[in-house]
């Protein structure tokens, strides 16, 4: 493990903090006093993989960030030129495009990018522009053999190359070489297609690179979409992504959860500048409580109280076992009836907690076995004061049989709640708790009285992380 763990930590750009009187008069390291999530994995019945014992914490400092940089037009401008149109981004599953010709277009901002599998083994990202006078070549997602303009029929081939236009004689002024569709770097890492808009960006695995040790035994390639439902939400996109990166609000927004889900001893780790993680352990109650008042029984039946297909069929606690273990072990056997596969290696963590990972500046995959949830969250094109937040699940393809085909992307209206879309299960009720705090969060920052965001310095350091890296590259640091 130790030679694993150095390569982990090549990645991790390692940064003495640089200490302020002011910084000197309390505790920078300072972490809830009660039971920590690596206590918790001190009970598992599983050997736990190391990957869940790596911490990676880090004091970014205590200063406050202006309330203006979730509502003020020009640093969003800001954003989206320094940062959006150079960072990589995730834009589709592999899985949505898997036969030669198939699409699907990606917006960002008041950009569309056309993504296509041009070759079995190749996808490219290209503008979605028609180069004789601009129209969309694609609106949506399908399959073609070429690219061909709607307007007046400008045709290329599914790599990019020009095929022909109705009136050649008419263009000769214009060379293959020109008329070549300009193409965006793409890659792939874990069954997702990121691109990016700028030419010198550095390689995905640069970026993402402790992924790969992460999620080595997680199989995300092998996993289909089960659904992915999207709503516009009014609110920064800022707004929306940090709602993710902590759990110090689930006893106040979720109360509904405390008795099994772990909150203020939750543990945050910044792996590089890029990936960072946040754990809450499940089936076990929140420190919060007194846990004499919360019995094992309790613990189980409010867990299987929820909406999900994972915990059903439960049979009673016997005597002398944990919720936790309990329910674990239910997990790994209602999944093997579901799709085959041999889950008793994993350990209770991985069946159980809520691990997710993020990637700046847009992207959210939950790790370990059970059905992996993934966030994505971007602007809603030029509008500050709204975003678009999505969420898949990824459930692992049956061991005997064929990939199904991945679920459609269900938009929800303004009028329609999380909770009105069946497959979210008990997930949607959470969501519209997340979300209906977050216009008026919105609303909040427009009304801040001192223009001043505080942060936590170790429940909210993925989000000062996420804050300091936008300012990097609105800087030209990177």
């Amino acid at each position: 493990f130790a030679a694993q763990f150095s390569v982990l930590r090549c990645f991790v750009e390692q940064r003495e903090p640089v200490l302020k009187e002011s910084d000197k008069a309390f505790d920078i390291h300072a972490r809830f006093e009660g039971e920590s999530y690596q206590d918790i994995l001190d009970r598992d019945t599983r050997a736990v993989p190391e990957c869940l014992r790596a911490e990676q914490a880090q004091y970014l400092g205590s200063d406050p960030v202006p309330a203006s940089h979730y509502t003020s037009v020009d640093r969003f401008d800001q954003e989206v030129e320094h940062m959006w149109m150079r960072a990589w981004q995730m834009a589709c599953r592999v899985e949505e495009i898997p036969e030669v010709g198939d699409y699907l277009v990606y917006e960002i901002i008041d950009k569309s990018v056309l993504l296509v599998r041009s070759a079995p083994d190749r996808i490219q990202a290209f503008y979605n522009a028609c180069l004789h006078r601009g129209r969309k070549l694609a609106l949506s997602a399908g399959n073609k053999t070429e690219l061909k303009c709607p307007f007046h029929g400008f045709c290329w081939q599914l790599n990019g190359d020009f095929k022909s236009c109705p009136t050649p004689w008419d263009y000769q002024h214009l060379d293959a070489e020109t008329l070549q569709l300009p193409e965006l770097k793409a890659d792939t890492w874990g069954g997702f297609v990121f691109v990016s808009f700028d030419e010198a960006a550095p390689p995905l695995m640069d970026v993402i690179g402790p992924l790969d040790w992460h999620f080595k035994d997680w199989h995300l390639e092998d996993r289909a979409i089960t659904y992915h439902v999207a709503k516009v939400v009014p609110c920064n996109w800022k707004v929306v992504a940090e709602a993710f990166m902590e759990s110090q609000h689930a006893p106040t927004t979720h109360p509904q959860i405390m008795t099994h889900v772990t909150d203020v001893n939750s543990q945050y780790d910044l792996f590089s500048d890029y990936v960072s993680r946040q754990i809450s352990a499940s089936a076990e109650p929140s420190p919060l409580l007194d846990r004499e008042t919360v019995s094992e029984q309790r613990i189980l039946d409010d867990m299987t109280s929820r909406r999900y297909k994972i915990y059903s069929d439960v049979k009673p606690l016997p005597p002398g076992v944990t919720a936790r273990a309990f329910m674990a072990e239910n997990v790994r056997e209602s999944l093997q009836a579901l799709n085959g596969h041999d889950y008793g290696r994993y350990s209770d963590a991985e069946m159980l907690d809520s691990i997710l990972y993020n990637v700046f500046p847009n992207f959210s995959v939950w790790g370990g076995m059970k059905p992996t949830r993934v966030y994505r969250w971007r602007p809603n094109g030029r509008d500050v004061d709204s975003a678009i937040m999505e969420i898949y699940q990824l459930d692992l393809v049956p061991k005997d049989g064929e990939r199904p085909r991945p679920a459609p992307r269900r938009v929800l209206s303004d009028d329609e709640r999380w909770s009105d879309a069946e497959e979210l299960g008990g997930l949607g009720a959470i969501a519209d708790q997340d979300m209906g705090n977050l216009p008026y969060v919105q609303q909040g920052l427009k009304s801040s009285g001192n223009n001043q965001v505080q942060f936590g310095n170790y429940q909210d350091m993925r989000i000062r992380q996420h804050h300091i890296m936008i300012q990097r590259y609105i800087d030209g640091e990177i």
